[in-house]
């Protein structure tokens, strides 16, 4: 993986700042591929070329994450930077899934370390003052109405939050992103913190 990543990685720091903000707009709006999902706008906005490449990885795997800039870069008339892209890619072997493999499992493959929300479940219990903000974020688009209801009617922030994770078994990574998101709109110092560990 890392032999993409760092691929992938090159061609992003040869980038302008300029350059940089247009690619992370392009990405916003490229279309993907079934089984994909976006990365939050929020936090793609942040992101310099070291942790994009990372989550470009993280989240298409590495030939997808390797054509999908490579076509991005193509889209900002860098036609040499995205044949470069791609010839280095092809060469650390990258190349196609392995035999037997559907997109789908490899997604999911790809996603098997915990998220956000899972390796920082018991500090967001304890640490999150927010929640209305987050509930508010979430209404309609992950909680149902019972679901938003239900959280609201506990008693403390702590019990909310214990509440709203109840919920998240059922929810995909996208449902996971709306929710890190909520919480870098609502709370980013607390963001920043936990995820600096």
């Amino acid at each position: 993986m890392a032999g993409t990543r760092d691929a992938i990685l090159d061609a992003l720091e040869e980038l302008t700042a300029d350059e940089l903000k247009k690619f992370k707009l392009k990405l916003q709006n490229a279309p993907m591929r079934d089984g994909y999902s976006r990365i939050p706008r929020g936090a793609l906005q942040r992101m310099d070329a070291v942790d994009l490449a990372d989550r470009l990885v993280s989240c298409y795997l590495e030939a997808y994450a390797a054509e999908l800039t490579a076509q991005l870069l193509r889209d900002m008339g860098m036609q040499e930077a995205a044949e470069q892209l791609q010839a280095r890619s092809r060469a650390r072997g990258s190349g196609a899934p392995p035999a037997g493999m559907e997109a789908s499992a490899l997604r999911a493959a790809a996603v098997s370390a915990p998220h956000f929300m899972d390796r920082h479940r018991e500090a967001l219990v304890r640490r999150v003052t927010d929640v209305s903000g987050v509930l508010d974020a979430l209404h309609g688009r992950v909680l149902s109405e019972e679901q938003y209801q239900a959280v609201r009617a506990e008693a403390t922030n702590q019990d909310k939050m214990r509440k709203l994770f109840s919920f998240a078994p059922a929810w995909n990574l996208t449902c996971k992103d709306l929710f890190l998101q909520a919480l870098r709109d609502t709370q980013p110092y607390l963001v920043d913190d936990l995820e600096g560990r």
